[in-house]
């Protein structure tokens, strides 16, 4: 039942993008501007600490914009509907799944662009791609979260933005600790645990926003 419902939510979701193609327009247009105007600031002449910090700044800043939308876009009648038709549970996981498609789409050509304007500087490209993946299911569930909470209050995307930093810089952090190692060296020695500490907060964020959304959403 639950996976079904899960399953319809996703396809809504995917059918709404499509209907409003100007919103994911607008996040490509974001993201590529964004990277060739850092371009044109360092022309290719750029240490591998800036170029991995430049990457995650602006990865989370499409993100956040990307994300914004997921409960914010809803007005309060469609959010009955989905109450009458659907458990809480099925909603939140829908909207996770669905985001963590986006921003995987959105980490993979972030790095394409910034492979073919910044330069290759990456050394173990498997591990920076696991870091994307991790990275992705990380900002995928605390900003989907955060989002949830931010709709209900007037100012939203202004709100959004407030919470979201405090969560996010942690996961920020580990995620560039384990890129700064992937520009670095070609081993996988000395990351496993970060990669666990990414894989705990994941699951962890997961699963109290699990628990935690129903009572959000009966409110």
């Amino acid at each position: 039942m639950l996976g079904n419902e899960i399953r319809h939510l996703i396809g809504k979701e995917i059918r709404l993008e499509l209907k409003q193609k100007y919103v994911l327009n607008g996040i490509l247009l974001y993201l590529v501007s964004t990277i060739f105007v850092t371009y044109l600031a360092f022309d290719r002449i750029i240490e591998p600490d800036t170029w991995n910090s430049l990457f995650w700044i602006i990865l989370l800043f499409v993100a956040v914009n990307g994300i914004s939308k997921s409960f914010i876009q809803e007005s309060p009648a469609r959010h009955l509907y989905y109450y009458t038709i659907a458990s809480p549970q099925a909603v939140l996981l829908s909207k996770v799944i669905y985001n963590l498609l986006l921003m995987t789409i959105l980490s993979v050509l972030s790095f394409v662009f910034f492979l073919l304007l910044m330069g290759n500087l990456v050394v173990n490209i498997p591990l920076f791609l696991t870091t994307l993946v991790l990275g992705s299911l990380g900002l995928a569930s605390i900003l989907t979260m955060v989002a949830a909470i931010a709709s209900r209050a007037s100012n939203n995307f202004s709100l959004m933005a407030i919470l979201s930093f405090p969560i996010v810089l942690p996961l920020l952090g580990t995620l560039m600790k384990v890129s700064k190692s992937a520009l670095s060296a070609a081993q996988w020695s000395g990351n496993y645990g970060f990669i666990i500490i990414l894989l705990t907060i994941n699951v962890a964020v997961i699963i109290l926003a699990y628990l935690l959304f129903p009572y959000l959403w009966r409110d």
